[in-house]
């Protein structure tokens, strides 16, 4: 006992020793690490099943799957959901994520899936999908505000507000969507009553007066005497077509009587007889010179333009179809041939 006991003294029998720990504690992580893995991918497969597009026509079952098919697949899924296709996109987006085993690789495809679920319309899928991205990776600001995105069509607006919270943290800027959400939440409360919803839509306007137009709208929604007083005839091309379907009957002669443009405006419409000057829009300015000439043949058409991403859609929107962008739109009125009847509100 006397000639083993200063063995273990031994500095050279200490380094060994720690070496041997190391070794032990390196294998166990490094197999706890592997076992994760496969838990996770297991996890994700299980996750996908649900996912699985029965409907589509593409067989992807039995179709072999080679590194260099990422990209041309990738690809081709784009093009289905560009074209509509969204079945087709899916199917092989959960194809490719079941078959690519590179982790960013993957996540990138299920924010591409996500982004297929909402723009198709799928909005429980896509939220399902979001959730899982965050699940695994939690500071993704994009995956974030989609998720945002999903629960505010489906009106739910609380969930909404709550994605605010990681994306301050983010230093994300959310003061738009903050008052986005803001105005949706107060017009969907049916608890609310028309005088209070007018009351906080004008200490809505005063803070965030870029929302002029979705604001605007929205009091003529509710009530149509309290709304023309916030008209601002310096701003009137952001409503134009807003004013222009408002029914004869919704007209406040002594506001548009004291308003130059706004007295143009419905000449050109065709509720006014008085003579017009110039508005400085070019539409409304060309259809009130026909007027006076004797023309009744034309009327007004409009277009609306995203700022942001300039697409061009036929109806008007807070939030852009294409680029999820909010309140980037950008009235766009043209002269087109008169229907027989044009009187009626968009409201």
């Amino acid at each position: 006992m006397e000639q083993i006991l200063p063995a273990y003294n031994d500095p050279l029998f200490s380094i060994l020793l720690i070496v041997v720990i190391s070794l032990i504690i390196a294998v166990a992580t490094y197999g706890w690490g592997i076992y994760r893995q496969q838990k996770e991918e297991g996890n994700l497969l299980k996750f996908l099943e649900k996912f699985d597009a029965a409907e589509c026509t593409l067989d992807t079952a039995t179709m072999p799957f080679e590194p260099h098919m990422l990209k041309p697949l990738t690809l081709l899924a784009k093009a289905f959901e560009n074209s509509g296709e969204y079945p087709k996109a899916i199917n092989l987006y959960v194809y490719l994520i079941k078959n690519v085993s590179e982790k960013f690789g993957r996540l990138e495809l299920m924010e591409r899936l996500g982004k297929t679920y909402l723009n198709a319309g799928f909005l429980e899928r896509a939220k399902s999908i979001y959730t899982e991205i965050l699940r695994l990776k939690p500071r993704n600001p994009k995956v974030l505000y989609e998720l945002g995105v999903v629960y505010e069509m489906m009106h739910e607006y609380e969930q909404a507000k709550e994605v605010l919270v990681p994306l301050e943290i983010l230093h994300e800027e959310t003061q738009t969507l903050q008052n986005y959400l803001t105005f949706l939440t107060l017009t969907a409360d049916k608890k609310i009553s028309t005088k209070e919803k007018i009351t906080r839509l004008s200490t809505l306007l005063q803070e965030a007066d870029t929302f002029y137009r979705p604001l605007v709208h929205a009091m003529f929604q509710l009530d149509t005497q309290n709304a023309w007083k916030h008209v601002d005839s310096g701003r009137l091309e952001e409503i134009l077509d807003i004013l222009w379907f408002l029914p004869q009957a919704q007209l406040d002669l002594d506001i548009i009587a004291s308003d130059k443009t706004l007295s143009t405006l419905y000449y050109a419409k065709g509720y006014l007889q008085e003579p017009y000057a110039e508005s400085g829009m070019f539409a409304l300015d060309l259809l009130a010179t026909a007027k006076q000439g004797g023309f009744e043949g034309a009327d007004l058409s409009f277009t609306y333009l995203c700022k942001k991403c300039k697409q061009s859609f036929p109806v008007s929107f807070n939030r852009c179809p294409n680029c999820m962008a909010i309140n980037t739109i950008k009235v766009e009125g043209n002269i087109a041939k008169a229907n027989p009847q044009t009187d009626y509100s968009l409201l």
